[in-house]
């Protein structure tokens, strides 16, 4: 009987090699489609998601009038996937960067988190 389990792929580093603004190929596929009211991306877990998402989000608060971003995860440690992120040194025009008391991923009260997201919700923007 044949190993089910064990699967090989043509690793080429096709995957992982970046363009100028430091964009993988689905990232890139994702960014071409900024302009769209909506999105969904749906790739394999660690093929750049997140950071897809920044390029996004940021394209939208620079460029498209867009005055505030919410990430919203479905488990804590996902949020691990949004920190502040360099990405200037890698070709793109801006960092990923947020207020830390607008971070809900943190351990702390839950009470606390509401009054934080109502003090977002509230506050002007810049929040960087």
């Amino acid at each position: 009987m044949s190993n089910l389990v064990d699967v090989t792929y043509a690793q080429t580093g096709e995957s992982t090699a970046t363009n100028k603004l430091g964009m993988r190929d689905m990232q890139i596929r994702a960014f071409e489609a900024r302009n769209a009211p909506y999105l969904l991306l749906k790739s394999p877990p660690a093929s750049g998601k997140s950071r897809a998402l920044m390029f996004l989000a940021l394209d939208k608060l620079y460029n498209q009038g867009i005055k505030k971003v919410i990430v919203a995860v479905p488990e804590r440690s996902i949020g691990a996937s949004f920190d502040k992120t360099d990405l200037i040194s890698f070709g793109f025009f801006a960092d990923w960067e947020f207020a830390a008391q607008y971070n809900l991923c943190t351990a702390g009260g839950e009470g606390s988190k509401v009054n934080s997201f109502n003090n977002f919700l509230n506050d002007k923007p810049p929040l960087f």
